[in-house]
């Protein structure tokens, strides 16, 4: 690298909830660090990827969708993190969903253009669009009056346009030399992605309702003899909705058990022995106290 110039930074990715932040950062990093299923409000953490290229060293920081409504004390904190990323980066990607432009997007906008920094628009399921000829004039009509740095149109779940997107980040980025191993992915524990796959396995495979009023807490986390013995404890709100994780005959705990415990040997590169039980404490989701149990406390 003797004569070139090397890049390091971080770069926030903020948008509403449901715009593809996380399908974005692991296309990026080229793993499945941040969970992803259909239904809003699934990132709950901010969650560093980090991808390391000769030219330069990116830290990506995703973060929970910032969404209007501060009713309960987990939405709360979700609205907490999202606003404090963005002044921790070098870069904010804002991500939109196609050619709308809602009132939350506007509150993401009000959010990051208090900072002097670079400020890229990102519009995000280009492909879903039956009419692409109304992509321009819509990019044209948002950054009008809002001073985007650069647009970009992408597809994150195939990948379209993020190689353009990574070589615009990375020349807006100060110089500096990488923090981060070669072949780091991530700044989070296996404990903590253990109880992001178990999560993600409740919020795809249950109604609207009941994956919000669920957490996961790892109670143990043991390596021996090449396996992960891990034993988790997922929460819910009500003794119905335990009854509804549980499953006739256990059927549907072992289906959440073996979805994730594959999804961790595929991550962690080894054998997982995963024990899951159920347990219940009302209203945690709106109890400060259960949140920063939990790990709600960032």
């Amino acid at each position: 690298m003797s004569g070139s110039t090397h890049h390091f930074g971080q770069v926030a990715l903020i948008g509403r909830p449901n715009v593809g932040k996380s399908t974005l950062l692991n296309k990026l990093v080229g793993a499945s660090l941040s969970i992803v299923t259909p239904k809003a409000q699934t990132t709950r953490h901010r969650i560093a990827g980090i991808v390391t290229r000769p030219d330069a060293q990116v830290v990506f920081l995703d973060t929970p969708g910032l969404h209007q409504g501060d009713k309960r004390a987990m939405n709360r904190q979700l609205n907490r993190v999202a606003r404090q990323v963005p002044g921790e980066a070098d870069v904010i990607v804002h991500l939109v969903d196609g050619i709308r432009w809602t009132d939350e997007d506007e509150d993401v906008w009000r959010l990051i253009s208090k900072d002097q920094k670079p400020r890229l628009l990102a519009v995000n399921k280009v492909d879903r669009l039956d009419d692409k000829t109304r992509l321009l004039p819509h990019a044209a009509e948002i950054t009008r009056e809002r001073n985007y740095s650069a647009v970009h149109f992408i597809v994150a779940r195939r990948g379209d346009g993020v190689p353009a997107l990574l070589d615009d980040i990375v020349k807006r980025l100060p110089e500096g030399e990488a923090v981060h191993g070669e072949d780091e992915m991530t700044d989070r524990s296996e404990r903590f992605l253990a109880a992001e796959f178990i999560r993600e396995q409740l919020m795809l495979r249950y109604s609207a309702e009941l994956p919000y009023a669920t957490a996961v807490e790892i109670e143990r986390f043991e390596d021996a003899d090449g396996v992960a013995r891990i034993g988790a404890v997922i929460w819910v709100e009500r003794e119905g909705q335990k009854a509804i994780v549980i499953g006739t005959g256990g059927q549907a705990l072992k289906s959440i058990g073996t979805a994730a415990r594959r999804a961790m040997e595929e991550m962690f590169g080894r054998r997982v022995f995963l024990e899951l039980w159920v347990r219940v404490k009302a209203s945690w989701s709106d109890d400060d106290a259960a949140l920063r149990k939990f790990g709600y406390s960032e």
